[in-house]
């Protein structure tokens, strides 16, 4: 039974139970192409050196994408709302650390990419060199 039950959780862990299957699987949000690099030292991001901040970069993804200092680790997000139809909302906004949906007003944790919906904030890859931030999927 023990066997059983550790192969079901390395299946899980391999394969569809994985964080960044679930938040990609999306029929809302198209898969665009999204690699960009914020740097740290420019005015615009200056604020992601801190815990608890954020910025929209415009122009990439669906709506623009967020990045977000996670503390210690950095997350990034389409910034569509991944429950409503594309055309159908503008960009996502900020607000504190949660981004809140235009069309439904429902908020999402930018720490988890959770809102209590269907599905969660559409969630790409981040790496971190020196104070570039590469967003890539």
């Amino acid at each position: 039974m023990k066997k059983i039950w550790l192969l079901i959780v390395l299946i899980c862990i391999l394969s569809a139970c994985s964080e960044n299957e679930r938040s990609n699987n999306n029929p809302y949000i198209p898969n665009y192409t999204v690699n960009l690099s914020a740097d740290m030292n420019l005015p615009t991001y200056s604020n992601l050196k801190f815990p608890s901040n954020g910025v929209i970069v415009p122009n990439y993804g669906a709506k623009g994408v967020i990045i977000f200092n996670a503390g210690g680790t950095y997350k990034a997000y389409d910034a569509a709302c991944p429950n409503q139809e594309l055309s159908s909302c503008v960009a996502m906004t900020i607000n504190g650390i949660n981004s809140l949906c235009s069309c439904d007003k429902t908020e999402y944790s930018l720490y988890t990419g959770l809102g209590g919906k269907q599905y969660p904030l559409k969630e790409y890859k981040v790496e971190v060199v020196g104070s570039i931030i590469h967003v890539y999927n």
